[in-house]
């Protein structure tokens, strides 16, 4: 069936003109990645096209990759608009999406929102970028793949996999990532850019270090309110991040970051476990994602708490049914 709907998509790109690629609200590697990557590709491969990149959000953290187009809003209805990386409508960073004459919907996350006119969603995919790497390898005879645009989709496919260490990573994954750095990614360059860090993110991780909470079941927990983002001089993406220095503590399965978010007068939550699930509680709180990595939003420092309470209680019974977890 994929198959069907993988040459489906590129019929509609053959066809259409204009094309408009877009991601998700607050974009990660994964979504900065295959759209870049993916955008790439189609100009290099139908310079006679008019394809834009939209996005109404920004990464700091990816800002070494460039920006985006300014697509003028009389484009969407003649545009075909295929939306990357993103699991429901809410999230798409295009607020004039519905205006598109079709819409194509190509995402790795647990289906929850079909909103594309054709779509083609594989949960069991370790990134976005391993998808349009599988799309770019099925076609590779009537693509142009350049070293640029392949860095792109092996930046998203590092990052979303954790390096290659998340649930999701298979021997697929691997011969995907292979034939991105067959086209001549420059991957020292690439992960200078995205694991050096200035002298300050040293001392946010001292900072987090002596700030962990941890519950009666193994829960670990961080809250980054305003005040220390502002002290940290913190982007959201870089607050966000923190979740990943809480991975490493034994017996900790479930992971959790509280993130207060001044614009929006809420606190997004990153969840992350390993070897039980936690989508149901992200759904319960305001959100949804992965299995085992997933995002949320509470409200206030009670229902903060709350969502620290069941994930103990959810843990708890994981560690009482389970035996041989670390």
């Amino acid at each position: 069936m994929n198959e069907d709907t993988k040459k489906l998509i590129l019929e509609l790109i053959e066809a259409n003109d204009p094309i408009v690629i877009s991601r998700h609200i607050r974009p990660d590697g994964d979504a900065v990645g295959s759209t870049m990557g993916f955008t790439k590709v189609l100009r290099d491969t139908y310079p006679q096209k008019k394809i834009y990149l939209a996005d109404d959000d920004f990464s700091d953290y990816l800002a070494f990759c460039g920006g985006e187009d300014e697509v003028p809003e009389e484009v969407y209805p003649n545009a075909l608009l295929i939306v990357i990386d993103t699991g429901t409508r809410k999230r798409i960073s295009n607020r004039n999406y519905a205006k598109a004459k079709k819409i194509v919907k190509i995402d790795h996350h647990i289906e929850a929102d079909p909103y594309g006119d054709v779509n083609w969603v594989e949960d069991f995919r370790s990134s976005a970028c391993e998808m349009i790497a599988d799309f770019l390898v099925t076609f590779k005879d009537r693509l142009k793949i350049s070293p640029q645009a392949a860095a792109y989709v092996y930046m998203g496919m590092v990052t979303d996999s954790g390096r290659f260490r998340f649930e999701g990573v298979t021997g697929d994954t691997m011969r995907l990532a292979g034939a991105m750095l067959d086209y001549g990614v420059d991957y020292e360059t690439l992960f200078a850019h995205l694991y050096t860090e200035e002298p300050e993110a040293f001392r946010l991780k001292s900072y987090v270090y002596d700030h962990i909470g941890i519950t009666k079941n193994g829960v670990a927990y961080l809250y980054m309110d305003e005040a220390t983002q502002d002290r940290f001089h913190l982007s959201f993406e870089a607050a966000s991040g923190v979740v990943n220095e809480l991975s490493k503590i034994r017996g900790s399965l479930i992971w959790v970051a509280f993130i207060a978010n001044r614009e929006k007068k809420n606190i997004r939550v990153r969840l992350r476990s390993r070897f039980l699930g936690i989508n149901d509680l992200a759904i319960k709180y305001h959100g949804g994602g992965h299995n085992m990595a997933a995002g949320a939003t509470v409200f206030s420092e009670q229902e903060m708490q709350e969502l620290i309470d069941d994930a103990d209680r959810l843990l708890g019974e994981y560690k009482s049914t389970h035996e041989g977890w670390l």
